[in-house]
């Protein structure tokens, strides 16, 4: 059946609205129809849809906004994490799922296609990236025309996709025939925003004069500009102001566009924009602009695992700045960069103390009290976090109660709202690690009151209520985490522990199943999967999945341990002790590792080595019942192949305590007897 357009084919280079460009011209044409046909549905994806066509918020009211929304710039501290953008777009694929099967059988199926994607911010990318991935071709077929795609978006297409010869479109001068796009609409160069380079578009721009040219680019950012829209405001905006030769016009440009995405979590633009203002700009032209502008390109840099260029600017701001708070928050900035370093060989704790002791030693001296509060708050809670690092808890502790108490005596009533409840979410946590989770609740719970629409803390607080043993009051918090944000996988794969561990197989799988088509990357859920299906006797599906875990996190031995037991189940032997061998170098303290090695023995006539691994494991095992009882059982069967029986009798009774209505422990007890 021959696909029907969803909508004229869309240019997704990210010169015309920076992020979401693509993802912006689809919405503004489903959600007007959507609101009339579906309000419930636009009103599910609120976040999703403001995020991605900031032109629609008027249209579309804000359901779920955290207090952040509705504060001054200076106090909405939390920065987006750098996977919000993949929470928006799994929201925006099911956002489109349901739209298409609202139509399905009306029109058949429809085709969306989306040009110059290697051209398009990392946000359409990864949007077309779970588009491929989730979205059933029986509902949309979605054509990508990229010449060079990222890896990720590449592997995607490798897996999800057919290759196809791209369609002519037009022909050059010397008879030589090029593919210009279906979106590649031939006109003015500048009225087109930069984003033709078909030489009949490109070469009059060229031949004018420079300042013609700039001229030219100085208008069309005029006629944007009075347009009112947003969007434009991030990717055109910005590249024609760039070469309009208006300094002034220039700065407010990129300091809008930087800051509006640094606010939305687009980390990516933020790397880009920034570095091609500070290219320009220079800081002696507006040194409070270029500190703002470097500050957020650094830390977009850092959030993109590109530490050393946040690093050089970091640097490159000492060498420029005298002023003690921003170069406090420079020196706070480095010790994060180093705490926090995405490869952990290259985390360095002890040079992190001395750049925040900077940042305190300087944020001490302020002399206002109400900034003094917040900046010595703020870097107290940065040392707090490098000195946890170092094993220091009670003086993390120490430090972010001092914090808080500068914020409770310093800042005015109702001052830095979001600033004082990470510091109480910090003191549970760290009052959690020192082993008193149940004085923990109080201020995570505080957290919540203070910012409900804030997903992150619901998650904490079902892990400690977890812990707690208050598993249905944390599967309340992790569903509410669920409905306050757009969709992402911890609260599932949390929840999926609580119904394993009370015996919902089925909706545990179901849990772990969505985690991981939200976000394939999210190794630990490979780890609880795979046991699962190992357990159900699924053993191609759990090696699968052991063998996807290890691929993200390799050495990990929980997934090792899973491959053990799937190659003992199998028969294969020598490559399950091979697994089980390096499951236990890798985590001598894992219990289940020491237990599967010991079935493995058992099964391979070493009964005396069967019993050797299930001793480590029963004294490993103590705080899990059910693994506990498991190492107990298998220990007495091998005790008894050694006519150990009285030992063998007093494993079972002991697993006789911990289950007591098990049947197979009463028969090996009396067949004992």
């Amino acid at each position: 059946m021959t696909s029907q357009l969803l909508l004229p084919p869309i240019d997704a280079h990210r010169r015309r609205c920076g992020p979401y460009t693509a993802a912006g011209a689809l919405l503004h044409a489903l959600v007007p129809g959507a609101l009339e046909r579906r309000p419930d549905l636009v009103a599910a994806h609120d976040i999703e849809i403001r995020t991605a066509a900031p032109d629609l918020c008027d249209m579309v009211p804000a359901r779920r906004q955290s207090i952040a929304a509705g504060l001054p710039r200076p106090q909405r501290i939390l920065v987006p994490a750098p996977r919000r953008t993949l929470r928006i777009a799994n929201g925006l694929a099911e956002f489109l799922r349901d739209y298409l099967r609202d139509q399905a059988g009306s029109d058949g199926p429809r085709a969306l296609v989306v040009e110059q994607v290697d051209q398009a911010d990392h946000t359409d990318r990864e949007l077309l990236t779970v588009l491929l991935r989730r979205l059933d071709p029986a509902l949309l077929t979605l054509v990508v025309c990229a010449a060079d795609p990222d890896p990720e978006l590449a592997a995607a297409l490798r897996q999800y996709a057919e290759p196809r010869e791209p369609r002519v479109r037009a022909a050059g001068p010397d008879g030589d025939v090029r593919f210009v796009g279906d979106a590649g609409r031939l006109g003015d160069y500048v009225e087109l925003d930069g984003t033709c380079d078909a030489p009949e578009v490109r070469e009059p721009y060229e031949r004018m004069q420079p300042g013609e040219r700039a001229r030219r680019h100085r208008e069309r950012a005029d006629a944007l500009a009075s347009t009112g829209l947003v969007a434009p405001r991030l990717g055109a905006i910005p590249y024609h102001r760039e070469h309009g030769g208006d300094l002034r016009a220039t700065i407010d440009a990129f300091a809008f566009a930087v800051e509006k995405c640094l606010v939305e979590g687009f980390h990516h633009a933020v790397a880009e924009l920034g570095e091609r203002a500070l290219r320009i700009i220079e800081r002696e032209a507006d040194p409070a602009a270029w500190w703002r502008i470097l500050h957020s390109t650094a830390s977009a840099l850092g959030a993109t695992e590109r530490e050393d260029a946040a690093r050089a600017l970091f640097d490159l701001a000492r060498r420029e700045i005298v002023d003690a708070k921003d170069r406090a928050t420079a020196a706070y900035a480095t010790a994060m960069l180093l705490v926090r370093h995405h490869d952990p060989a290259r985390r360095d704790a002890d040079e992190a103390l001395a750049w925040i002791n900077e940042a305190v030693a300087l944020t001490s001296l302020l002399p206002d009290r109400r900034v003094r509060a917040f900046h010595l708050g703020f870097d107290l809670n940065g040392k707090a976090l490098v000195v946890s690092r170092r094993g220091r808890l009670t003086e993390a502790y120490r430090l972010v109660e001092e914090a808080i108490e500068l914020a409770e005596r310093d800042l005015d009533p109702g001052e830095h709202p979001i600033h004082r409840l990470v510091l109480r979410a910090n003191r549970a946590q760290l009052t959690a690690m020192l082993g008193r989770p149940d004085e923990a609740l109080p201020d995570l719970t505080a957290a919540i009151e203070a910012d409900p629409r804030y997903p992150d803390y619901y998650i904490d607080r079902g892990n400690l209520l977890c812990r707690l043993g208050r598993h249905d009051d944390a599967v309340a918090d992790y569903e509410t985490a669920m409905r306050v944000s757009p969709p992402f996988p911890e609260p599932y794969y949390n929840r999926a522990e609580i119904r394993f561990a009370a015996g919902d197989h089925e909706g545990a799988l179901a849990d772990l199943d969505y985690a991981l088509e939200l976000d394939p990357g999210f190794a630990v859920a490979y780890v609880n999967r795979a046991g699962l299906l190992a357990g159900a006797g699924e053993y191609g599906r759990a090696r699968d999945d052991a063998e996807r875990g290890l691929a993200l996190d390799p050495g990990n031995a929980h997934l090792l341990c899973v491959l053990g037991q799937v190659a003992t189940a199998e028969g294969r032997h020598a490559e399950a002790r091979k697994a089980l061998d390096a499951a236990v170098d890798r985590d001598p303290g894992l219990a289940s590792a020491w237990a599967a090695r010991g079935v493995l023995a058992f099964e391979t006539d070493d009964p005396e080595g069967a019993v050797a691994d299930l001793t480590r494991a029963v004294e490993l095992g103590e705080e899990d019942a059910g693994q506990l009882f498991t190492a107990l059982f298998n220990r007495a069967v091998a005790l008894r192949a050694l006519g150990r029986q009285e030992q063998a009798r007093a494993d079972l009774l002991r697993a006789l305590e911990l289950a007591p209505d098990d049947e197979d422990v009463r028969r090996a007890l009396a067949a004992g007897s």
